[in-house]
C-alpha cells in the first residue's frame, strides 16, 4: 500500500512538473509573438504613416486639410517679388533654366508663396465677383472654391505650388506645358489639378498649377497614374 502511495506522489510531481515546462514554453512563444508583431507593426504601415507626415514635400493640403494657424515656412526669392520654400527653390529655378536652354523661352513663375492675407483677399474678390452676379453666399463661395481654396487651404500658402505664365487655359497649348509634362517630374514637380482627378481634389483643371513634392514622388505619382490624394493614400 505504501508502494502505491509512493508511485502514485511520484506520478504526480512528474506531471505537474511536465505541466509548468508546457506553460512556460507557452508564454515563451507568446511573449515572442506579441515583441515580433510589434516590431513589425513598427516596421510595416505605421512606419509608412510616420514617413509621411514627416515627409515636407508632400504634405497634403486641400479643402479637407488645412495649415495649422502656427505654420511657418523659411522662404527664398525667385526674383523681386515672388517667393518659394527656401529648400525647394534650387529645383524650381534649375527647371526653369534647362526648360530655357531646350529652347522654351515661353515660361515664367507668375505665382508662387502667397501669405494667409494675400489668400483672404483673392477668395474675396472672387465671391464678390459671384455675388455681384446675383448668385447667393452660398453658392458664391461654392463657385469660387473650384479656383481659388480658402486661405489656409491653398498650396501657394504651403510654399511648394507655382503657377506658370498667365493663369488661362491657352497655357496647356504652349510649349513650355509640353515640356513640363515631358520633365517637370524630374525635378521634383507634378500636374497637381488634372482634368482627370476633378472629382477627388475638388478643384478645377489647371494646366498652369504646378506642385513640387520631390522627384521620387513625383516619378511614382506619374507611373502610377495618380493625383497627390490618392498617392498618399496609397503609400499610407
Amino acid at each position: 500500500m505504501k508502494k502505491k502511495l509512493v508511485i502514485i506522489i511520484i506520478v504526480s510531481i512528474l506531471v505537474i512538473y511536465i505541466f509548468q515546462i508546457i506553460v512556460k514554453k507557452d508564454e515563451s512563444f507568446t511573449a515572442n509573438w506579441n515583441i515580433n508583431d510589434s516590431d513589425m507593426e513598427v516596421k510595416g504601415m505605421n512606419n509608412v504613416s510616420r514617413n509621411v507626415i514627416d515627409d515636407w514635400r508632400i504634405t497634403l493640403v486641400n479643402y479637407e486639410n488645412s495649415l495649422p494657424d502656427n505654420f511657418k515656412v523659411e522662404l527664398a526669392n525667385i526674383d523681386s517679388t515672388r517667393q518659394f520654400d527656401k529648400r525647394a527653390i534650387n529645383e524650381l529655378l534649375t527647371m526653369v533654366k534647362d526648360a530655357k536652354k531646350d529652347g522654351v523661352l515661353d515660361i515664367w513663375v507668375q505665382s508662387a508663396y502667397r501669405s494667409i492675407s494675400y489668400q483672404q483677399g483673392l477668395f474675396d474678390e472672387k465671391v464678390n465677383k459671384y455675388l455681384a452676379l446675383g448668385k447667393t453666399r452660398e453658392e458664391a463661395e461654392k463657385l469660387t472654391l473650384q479656383t481659388i481654396n480658402k486661405p489656409g487651404s491653398s498650396e501657394h500658402n504651403l510654399g511648394l505650388a507655382v503657377d506658370f505664365n498667365y493663369v488661362n487655359y491657352d497655357f496647356e497649348k504652349t510649349k513650355a506645358f509640353k515640356w513640363l509634362q515631358e520633365n517637370a517630374e524630374n525635378y521634383g514637380f507634378i500636374l497637381r489639378y488634372r482634368k482627370d482627378k476633378e472629382s477627388i481634389t475638388k478643384v478645377a483643371y489647371e494646366p498652369w498649377h504646378w506642385r513640387y513634392v520631390g522627384s521620387e514622388n513625383a516619378k511614382k505619382i506619374n507611373e502610377l497614374d495618380m493625383c497627390l490624394e490618392e498617392y498618399i493614400k496609397y503609400i499610407s
